[in-house]
């Protein structure tokens, strides 16, 4: 059954969503115009540190999402407001630092990545990538992977919170967090082979917007901060990658006969992130018409941006 919203205050909910209107109007070079909605807010305290967000292709209307490390290995099925529906236990895996997620098809499935990459200490060796054929109906069950992927980095450990697949390259796309600029790394969405993956480095993302001088002086820690990607996710269409900082949403485009290395590497389109609490989740809508967002903490306001 689905979980109903939980009740806050009126002058709660209020502040918040005065916040995330004026936040959504704001508009600071060098961002251009976009649409933003407020689609819904995520008030249930179990969906309390949602890192990965990804938009079903087997349900309409519905979003995937999945919470950060500490938590148990879960999906939760929500609807387009921020309802869950459902809630999926993920077996056969151990959940060491889930960090994004990704829906795609293939082979007429539908199926959904998630990447246990994350690695704040810069302390793991190995990765892991787990992918799981969407269920067929939203109701609390469990669930096993259709198949894993352990990989590691070329060169030591990196944190990494942002990863996309683009399926008819039969690729899995990972940008690391941390390094400036961020690097973009490739892996293969299906194997040969039960052994360990070593990532492949392939370019890195121009154009990320860096603080001045004042910025820097007056919270340093925040203005670095700023151009940490969170999350990523490739158009439906294969054609936009869209990247999350914790303060802008960055469109790189694809040229039809060019890599997704040649594309991160010429500047993307900016556009200013409306007001999130820790921005880490972000999804293309099934569409590909515009993108939903949101952040770790409940309450948090559940985006629907179109750039």
């Amino acid at each position: 059954m689905p979980t109903r919203r939980h009740a806050l205050p009126v002058a709660m909910m209020a502040m918040l969503m005065g916040m995330a209107v004026l936040a959504g109007c704001r508009r600071e070079a060098p961002v251009g115009e976009q649409s933003v909605e407020l689609a819904g807010m995520l008030l249930d305290p179990q969906m309390g540190e949602i890192s990965g967000l990804a938009a079903s292709r087997r349900h309409r209307g519905v979003l995937w999402m999945h919470d950060d490390g500490g938590n148990p290995e879960r999906l939760f099925a929500v609807d387009s407001g921020g309802d869950r529906l459902a809630t999926f236990r993920l077996e056969g895996v151990t959940k060491t630092d889930w960090e994004d997620m990704a829906a795609f098809d293939l082979d007429g499935r539908q199926y959904l990545l998630i990447a246990d990459t994350g690695d704040n200490g810069g302390l793991r060796r190995t990765l892991q990538l787990h992918v799981v054929e969407e269920p067929a109906r939203l109701e609390n069950a469990r669930i096993r992977p259709a198949w894993s992927i352990a990989f590691r980095w070329p060169d030591g450990a990196r944190d990494c919170e942002a990863v996309a697949v683009d399926a008819a390259r039969g690729q899995i796309l990972l940008i690391s967090k941390k390094r400036q600029p961020p690097e973009l790394f490739t892996l293969p969405l299906r194997q040969s082979g039960t052994g360990l993956l070593t990532a492949r480095r392939v370019g890195h993302l121009a154009g990320i917007p860096q603080p001045d001088a004042e910025t820097l002086k007056r919270n340093p820690q925040r203005a670095r901060q700023q151009g940490q990607v969170t999350a990523a996710d490739v158009s439906p269409d294969g054609r936009t990658l869209a990247v999350m900082t914790y303060r802008y949403l960055l469109l790189y485009t694809r040229g039809a006969r060019q890599s997704w290395g040649g594309a991160v590497g010429r500047p993307p389109k900016v556009r200013l992130l409306p007001w999130l609490p820790q921005a880490e989740a972000l999804g293309w809508a099934a569409d590909g018409r515009s993108l939903y967002a949101t952040g770790e903490f409940v309450p948090a306001p559940l985006y629907r941006i179109r750039p």
